[in-house]
């Protein structure tokens, strides 16, 4: 199991010093402000949404802890040619990743799991699931939410 944790340990570390899809996106049809203010995380995310409803492009701009980071890098990846229902059907599972010691990582996640370790510490989950509700503000309609 140590292997394992090793493993994902490197992938948090390398979304955090080689983030995916970071830099600003313009033009974007939807952006919004997320903070952490416990942690000091601060992302900024933009994407854009096709008629159709497809998230054709989505990037994050910011500063934060590894987790904040890597789990942004990891989400615009994941999120990347979904439909907002599809997106927020992985939401809904990436919460349950974070939040539900009793469940096993879900191997359609891909590497979301790497993330599921957050849950042994739950003051980190705030920084896992900022990007996440940065999104969700996003496609919302907000400009801004904090997770406090």
């Amino acid at each position: 199991m140590s292997n394992l944790r090793d493993l994902y340990q490197e992938v948090i570390l390398d979304h955090n010093k080689n983030p995916r899809n970071y830099g600003v996106l313009e033009p974007h049809t939807h952006a919004a402000d997320g903070h952490n203010p416990l942690c000091g995380d601060q992302l900024h995310v933009q994407l854009n949404l096709s008629q159709a409803g497809t998230i054709e492009a989505i990037q994050f701009t910011g500063d934060g802890c590894a987790i904040s980071k890597a789990s942004a890098s990891i989400m615009t990846d994941s999120l990347q040619g979904l439909t907002i229902a599809e997106a927020q059907e992985l939401m809904a599972q990436f919460q349950t990743l974070v939040t539900d010691m009793s469940k096993e990582p879900d191997p359609k996640l891909g590497k979301l799991a790497v993330l599921a370790g957050v849950r042994e510490y739950p003051m980190r989950v705030k920084c896992a699931t900022l990007p996440w509700h940065t999104f969700h503000a996003a496609i919302q309609g907000d400009v801004e939410v904090s997770t406090e």
